[in-house]
């Protein structure tokens, strides 16, 4: 195995492993804020008891966060060390601003959080709950930026081989920016409402503590169907901006071999790269083009007229990328029945509907992950976007063997981070809404 598949291996597992906590923050910091909200607006003593147990399950999934974040922020220096030189003055530049402006603000107000309830007045605990919500989006966003520049690299120049920096804000806010945002954060907040709703779900199955469960389950799951419908138009949006500024992505997402007018969307298919062909293709004819260019005549490039060596591969993009929109539907489909059972009122009562919240679980992050996949693999040849190939960003002097070492460590690693993780999570989910308090001593009054 060559070190150039290795350090995209390493990477993959890496960052893809990582990307297993941030949407869960950005979802459970905005439930925990209504709650907070909530109970600062009523005195509610229920929503601070819900909102104490969600701060418990945040804190385990930030510490996580954080430990696997760290392993990235050297890979780039240790396995990509020429895309550091190339590339390292503007892609390291919204790295540092996550850690000096994002994590370290998270940092401090969480450890309000957790324990200082009784130690502060409830209007600093709220606006430290308010603060915590927005470090976790707003690291988000140096994370969103950076990635973006990749995808549509934007506000730069070579010169001797360096990318230099011309202008700031259209570095940042390149054409892939904004909307990868909106779609990256909505991702987030289905991912953590629904566990959130799922450890509710769980508890009135187990009839227990069921006010406070049904607390937790109503302000969730308010979360998750506002996040799911509006994520098929952002999606939508982002189809539409990948089409414009990387159409080898996109012909890649509907396995398009050919550039045409009146270009179909695929509903299901197996890419066969070899032969440049579909087999076993279901699609709808005109819809790409009028989903991209609402024409249906529009023209939408394919893959026909893409240099060979600059074509990214197929099969792996397709997939993710379908079976993404197929969880986003079936998002929608849980958003509307849960809908449909809080008009009614029936919600605490439909057992089948709760077993369906908890095993869903997975399937946000699973949705995160296809979408991220697509947009990684999708991207290739480059590491940047018409400006820097992956295998000229690789470092030149790890031999194969060192990486593959350190990726059975990481991966080792990563399944004991994982376990205990889980286990302290699912703890936490079952001693419930009554557990020991975050904090203990007199009401305080800063």
């Amino acid at each position: 195995m060559s070190s150039v598949f290795l350090a995209r291996l390493q990477f993959g597992l890496t960052a893809g492993f990582h990307f297993l906590f941030p949407p869960t923050t950005f979802g459970l910091t905005l439930v925990i804020l209504i709650l907070e909200s909530r109970a600062l607006r009523t005195k509610d003593e229920i929503s601070r008891k819900v909102s104490d147990f969600l701060i418990r399950i945040f804190g385990v999934v930030f510490v996580m966060g954080v430990a696997t974040g760290i392993a990235l922020e050297f890979a780039f220096g240790n396995n990509w060390s020429t895309y550091s030189r190339a590339v390292g003055d503007i892609f390291g530049a919204p790295l540092a601003a996550e850690g000096v402006f994002s994590f370290f603000l998270e940092s401090v107000f969480i450890g309000i959080l957790l324990f200082g309830r009784r130690r502060v007045s409830p209007r600093t605990y709220w606006l430290s709950a308010l603060l915590v919500f927005f470090a976790s989006h707003l690291s988000g966003l140096w994370i969103i930026i950076a990635n973006s520049w990749m995808q549509t690299p934007a506000g730069f120049r070579m010169e001797g081989g360096r990318a230099v920096l011309t202008n700031f804000f259209q570095a940042a806010f390149n054409p892939s920016t904004v909307i990868r945002l909106v779609h990256t954060v909505l991702g987030g907040w289905i991912t953590g409402a629904l566990a959130a709703a799922a450890a509710a779900a769980w508890h009135l199955l187990k009839n227990r503590s069921k006010e406070s469960a049904l607390c937790l389950l109503r302000v969730s799951l308010t979360v998750f169907i506002a996040a799911s419908i509006l994520q098929l138009g952002s999606g939508h949006l982002h189809s539409v901006q990948v089409t414009r500024t990387q159409p080898e992505k996109m012909a890649a997402f509907e396995a398009l071999w050919r550039t045409k007018a009146d270009a179909p969307f695929t509903l299901f298919g197996i890419p066969d790269e070899k032969n440049e062909t579909t087999r076993l293709a279901v699609r709808i004819p005109g819809l790409l083009s009028f989903l991209a260019g609402f024409d249906t005549r529009a023209r939408v490039l394919g893959l026909d007229d893409v240099p060979e060596d600059e074509r990214p591969p197929v099969l792996l993009p397709f997939a993710g990328y379908h079976l993404m929109i197929l969880l986003g539907l079936l998002f929608i489909l849980m958003a509307v029945w849960g809908l449909v059972l809080m008009i009614r009122k029936t919600l605490p009562r439909s057992k089948l509907y709760l077993r369906v919240l908890i095993l869903a679980v997975p399937l946000p992050y699973l949705a995160n992950e296809l979408g991220w996949l697509a947009a990684e693999v999708g991207r290739q040849p480059w590491a940047v976007y018409k400006v820097l190939r992956t295998s000229d960003a690789v470092s030149k002097v790890v031999p194969a063997g060192n990486i593959l070492f350190s990726l059975a460590l990481f991966t080792a690693i990563y399944a004991l981070v994982a376990a205990a993780g889980i286990s302290i999570i699912l703890r936490l989910v079952r001693r419930g809404f009554d557990g020991e308090p975050s904090s203990t001593g007199p009401q305080g009054g800063i």
